[in-house]
């Protein structure tokens, strides 16, 4: 039990008492949950400092959704639940938008938040920060539970953690009311109430018939392809996808966040040749991916007219038949699946049409060729390939950092030029797109693997978590950000025609950011070249401090880019 707060009586013949707090953090100890992201506050302010002092790492943030951020992708890191510690109404409000995310991006995740008393929420007297916040919860997550008795907490973190990671993993709310943390009862039968969850996410082994009918389906293909999605990058069954992928001879797409799965500069990979490959496959087969939005729904001109039978591997069965008819269902969790397809292939499978290998290869490298002069320019300002060309070569030079990647051009362009070497090494957006995650996934990914961290952030996305530069300081951790600055959201050359206001997307000119981390103690840089740009983030990476590089990005470099506005009708109507 945890000692901080030990309660015991003068009267030697007396019982030894534990209280809530106590019993909250034992039981995230003996399930190994060591590791909180949070804002302290009323009514959780006493808990953080006694889970500090029991020896848990309490991280403390300026802002609850950036602390939910971190909490959520030290879940896609760890295969364990991230935890999130708020307070009542506002902080949970806050820290809500990230357990949303992770459970749309099936990321295990537990937000824990301090509550009004229930006879007050009830009768909406008013009470401080009065919230009925398990309604509230319920919409937004994959689980979501109230402890009303000390006695219940034990099974309480049980339930969480397992609805957390089972199945589809994703995001479960944990309601604390201010009275449980007070609560007082007998030590030992405190203790005998936890919980150590066993086998908390059991395997799910996929049937025989959907392994023998997928591998029909894709022994029957011209032109197969395997799509590889960040809950293949979940999985963590890096050998065995490798493995059916070489064994396959099938070209493959790595989703954003699948990066480095297999390298990108593998020769199966077909990342270079996305649109050949989406558009000519005949038989497409996902692993851990969804045929979202991100995929175009699979169907429409992304994915021409040739006609296509799909394959799919996911831990869901209601994700299949989501957007088209899919041919071979392959319903377990991914290792599973992808060891039983390896081993029905057999050591005679016959790989994929050397013609197609060939085909999608040729358009990949004369893509790569295309591409590589822009990468090598030292123009001053920068523009953005200028610029990747530079990060490109550090990634390729130092493999186990971790790249953040998040904005607009910032984030459709980096994605498409820097290579990935090893599995989950790239953290992104998501499945949201959603801005913000930036450094809150900095800090976690640095807390949670000790590698350091290389941020790329777009000038508009770094101002949604900017602050917590100063907790990237607190901590002393090694992350270097490069904030893209082309003065505003896609560019900075915008102009107001209808009044004296800056335009909507153009941000204050000659913005230096780098200044922020220096007030916090960090290293600051401005950039105006990619030969400085190089030095800066090398020094950084080499030093692990703390450091913020302002890159200066020529405004008038980018674009409007994604969906959204490709979908605003307004965007199309023609200029008077």
């Amino acid at each position: 039990m945890a000692e901080a707060a030990a309660l015991t009586k003068p009267d030697a013949d007396t019982e030894e008492l534990t209280d809530g707090f106590n019993l909250i953090i034992d039981a995230m100890k003996l399930n190994g949950l060591t590791t909180i992201y949070g804002v302290p506050g009323i009514p959780i302010t006493d808990f953080g400092r006694m889970a500090q002092a029991a020896g848990m790492r309490v991280l403390s943030f300026r802002h609850e959704q950036n602390a939910g951020y971190a909490a959520a992708i030290a879940g896609f890191l760890t295969k364990k639940p991230g935890v999130c510690l708020t307070v009542s109404a506002p902080g949970f409000l806050n820290g809500l938008t990230a357990l949303a995310h992770a459970t749309t991006n099936c990321y295990p995740m537990i937000l824990i938040s301090g509550s009004s008393e229930r006879e007050i929420v009830d009768l909406q007297q008013g009470d401080y920060e009065e919230m009925d916040q398990l309604a509230v919860a319920k919409t937004m997550c994959k689980a979501a539970y109230r402890v009303l008795h000390a006695q219940d907490i034990g099974i309480a973190f049980a339930r969480a953690i397992r609805a957390a990671v089972s199945g589809r993993p994703g995001g479960v709310y944990l309601d604390l009311p201010a009275k449980l943390f007070g609560q007082v009862m007998n030590a030992e039968k405190g203790r005998k109430s936890l919980v150590k969850v066993i086998d908390p996410a059991p395997a799910q082994i996929p049937s025989p018939d959907s392994i023998k009918r997928a591998l029909d389906v894709l022994k029957s293909a011209k032109k197969p392809l395997i799509i590889l999605g960040k809950g293949a990058a979940y999985a963590q069954a890096d050998d065995a996808i490798k493995a059916l992928v070489e064994k396959s001879g099938v070209p493959f797409l790595p989703m954003s966040m699948a990066k480095g799965l297999l390298p990108d500069t593998h020769p199966q990979c077909a990342g270079a040749a996305r649109s050949t490959v989406l558009k000519d496959s005949d038989v497409v087969m996902m692993i851990g991916a969804r045929l979202n939005w991100l995929l175009s729904h699979g169907k429409g001109k992304a994915w021409g007219d040739a006609p296509k039978k799909f394959i799919q591997v996911d831990i869901e069965p209601k994700e299949m038949d989501s957007n088209v008819e899919i041919a071979a269902p392959v319903v377990g969790d991914i290792g599973s699946c992808v060891a039983a397809l390896s081993e029905a292939m057999g050591g005679s499978w016959t790989k994929a049409p050397a013609d197609w290998m060939a085909a999608v290869t040729a358009k990949r490298d004369e893509n790569v060729a295309k591409m590589a002069p822009r990468l090598m320019n030292n123009n001053n300002p920068m523009d953005y390939h200028g610029a990747l060309g530079v990060l490109r070569t550090v990634i390729k030079e130092r493999p186990d950092a971790i790249l953040v990647n998040e904005g607009a051009n910032t984030l459709d362009l980096t994605r498409g030029v820097i290579d990935m070497y090893r599995p989950r090494k790239r953290l992104d957006v998501g499945t949201w797109g959603v801005m913000g995650i930036g450094m809150g996934q900095c800090i976690a990914a640095a807390v949670e693997t000790g590698k350091p961290v290389l941020a790329i952030e777009g000038d508009s996305a770094f101002g949604f978590s900017g602050m917590e530069v100063e907790t990237i300081c607190r901590y002393d951790l090694p992350v270097c950000i490069v904030v893209f600055n082309n003065d505003g959201i896609y560019r900075g050359t915008d102009v107001n025609k209808a009044g004296s206001d800056p335009a909507t997307t153009v941000f204050v000119k000659g913005s230096r950011y780098d200044r922020m981390m220096e007030a916090f103690g960090g290293v600051g840089v401005n950039a105006t070249t990619p030969d400085e740009l190089k030095r800066a983030v090398n020094a950084a990476m080499d030093s692990g401090k703390p450091t913020l590089i302002n890159a200066v990005i020529d405004p008038a470099a980018g674009s409007e880019s994604g969906r959204i506005g490709n979908l605003n009708p307004q965007s199309k109507l023609k200029k008077k």
